[in-house]
């Protein structure tokens, strides 16, 4: 007997009939035996319309009162579920996140768990009882229902996973694992059946969309085996049919590269003349942080007359934000000018196999120059190189680095 906690997004659960779907794709889980745990999103779309009406009102919410709204999805859809389970002779509960409880900080809108208290659930799945959980969600110390962002419910998941001692979390999406690029850009990627911790991670903070990046950096603290797979097909006839997130130790063969990930939704800042003296880069990072604005790849020029230039990439929705925060401190800054540029994509290579091997970051530019692709900026990781193009190029430059590193398909 496995202890298994599964997470549905929301195109798994986006009306009544897959709903039904899911609830008998647990009850299988039960019937071999398992104890259940059940994680599910909104239903697809439903978070978006409610994010919309809280901006129609007001684009400068309250961030409290958006969390009331938007959390409300989720609810929906864990009650639905478990009206679902029980008609078909399952015994199951409903449950919000400040049920059980999942505390979070005070950041509403992003927050971030600090503690998950999984006695109450493992008391449930020992009577026999299939909790289900709305994702997304938990309680923060105001007392105030507070969301995790979006893509929460897999880190509500995986928390959940930990907390209640699984043995697996089974993240159930739209699609059946893990590739080795976005198949809609590359037909013939293919699929892991494993990857590390630390190459999952990588990939999803660089763009890739089939985990939340948080939801990886938790299971890697908490060693929680997470696997992917899709909730409209059915096991093959393996007991494992989708990709495996572990660690490292349990990959026999690994990959030198084990994929390509891109991402959109960037925007290229530049900070122009701004003095060359020690504490600058606090004085231009520090209120941008402070403003809950995460910035990526950085860069600074080398300084003429006594100033030089800093580069960094952000998200694109966070563009306007970080224009009004830098402006806010031009006079601590000193800089003369801020230039933007929001038509810009980030590729990522990354293989835990990049300890041992040498020429990767070669092979990635002179496959990029090969295609007369400019590279505007570069950033490396121990397992990972990123560049910074025009986003024109994006697909090209997946195609092209997915063939150099022969992760085609046979």
């Amino acid at each position: 007997m496995s202890r298994i906690v599964m997470k549905f997004g929301g195109t798994s659960v986006a009306d009544l009939d897959r709903i039904r779907n899911v609830a008998r794709r647990v009850k299988r889980e039960v019937e071999a035996g398992n104890e259940v745990a059940v994680v599910v999103s909104a239903m697809s779309g439903v978070t978006n319309q409610l994010v919309a009406y809280c901006q129609q009102l007001s684009p400068l919410h309250d961030a409290r009162e958006y969390d009331a709204v938007v959390a409300t999805g989720e609810n929906v859809t864990s009650g639905l579920m478990a009206i679902a389970l029980q008609e078909i002779g399952v015994d199951a509960r409903s449950w919000q996140g400040w049920q059980i409880p999942l505390r979070t900080d005070d950041q509403h809108g992003k927050a971030r768990i600090e503690s998950v208290d999984g006695n109450l659930l493992i008391q449930r799945m020992q009577m026999g009882e299939v909790p289900v959980v709305a994702g997304f969600q938990g309680i923060g110390p105001d007392n105030r229902v507070a969301t995790l962002g979006r893509g929460g419910s897999d880190t509500s998941a995986v928390a959940l996973a930990a907390a209640v001692k699984a043995d697996r979390c089974d993240i159930y999406t739209d699609v059946d694992g893990i590739y080795t690029t976005d198949p809609r850009i590359v037909p013939n990627a293919r699929k892991l059946p494993r990857i590390a911790y630390e190459e999952m991670l990588e990939l999803a903070s660089v763009g890739a969309k089939v985990l939340q990046t948080r939801s990886v950096e938790l299971a890697m603290k908490e060693r929680v085996r997470v696997q992917v797979l899709s909730s409209f097909a059915d096991a093959d006839g393996g007991d494992l049919p989708g990709s495996l997130v572990v660690d490292e130790d349990e990959i026999v063969e690994k990959e030198i590269v084990a994929g390509i990930a891109y991402s959109r939704d960037e925007a290229k800042v530049t900070v122009r003349r701004v003095p060359d003296r020690p504490g600058i880069a606090a004085n231009i990072f520090g209120p941008l942080s402070e403003a809950g604005i995460n910035v990526d790849m950085i860069v600074q020029n080398i300084a003429a007359d006594s100033t030089t230039d800093m580069t960094f990439t952000l998200s694109r929705t966070d563009l306007p934000r970080a224009q009004a925060v830098l402006e806010a401190h031009r006079d601590t800054i000193g800089f003369a000018e801020i230039l933007s540029d929001p038509s810009v994509a980030k590729i990522s290579v990354v293989g835990v196999g990049m300890r041992s091997h040498a020429g990767v970051a070669a092979t990635m530019f002179k496959t990029l120059a090969a295609k007369s692709i400019n590279i505007q900026v570069i950033s490396t990781s121990e397992i990972k190189v990123s560049v910074l193009i025009g986003s024109d190029y994006t697909e090209l430059a997946v195609r092209a680095l997915h063939t150099a590193y022969g992760l085609d398909a046979a």
